[in-house]
């Protein structure tokens, strides 16, 4: 073996890897955080329902207009709440996976978020 250790090795190197792994995780945490409180509204239904999902992923709000309650077709209303929560939780993934691709240049990290 060449005298140093493994060709490309270097320990300045891997110090260098090692620095810039912890600062991006360091970022990811950051903006993690900030991500959770985050909120996303959806509004369908021309404004009958409005969902509001924060970064977690979780639904924190549901504003129904009374004008929509019919009891005649309470599917139609399912259906309502049903895509504003899809919405407003696609749109909460989407801008996490948007915010850590820049973090991590767009490389896939399982697990990491």
């Amino acid at each position: 073996m060449a005298r140093g250790g493994f060709p490309g090795m270097g320990g300045g190197n891997m110090n260098n890897l090692i620095k810039q792994a912890q600062k991006m995780q360091k970022q990811m945490e950051d903006m993690q955080k900030e991500l959770e409180d985050k909120e996303f509204t959806v509004t369908v239904g021309g404004g009958a329902v409005t969902v509001v999902a924060n970064g977690r992923k979780q639904i924190v709000d549901i504003k129904i207009k009374p004008e929509v309650v019919d009891p005649d077709d309470v599917e139609m209303l399912q259906d309502l709440i049903l895509s504003a929560c899809n919405e407003a939780l696609r749109q909460a993934e989407e801008s996490t996976a948007s915010a850590m691709g820049k973090i991590t240049g767009g490389m896939n990290l399982p697990g990491m978020f």
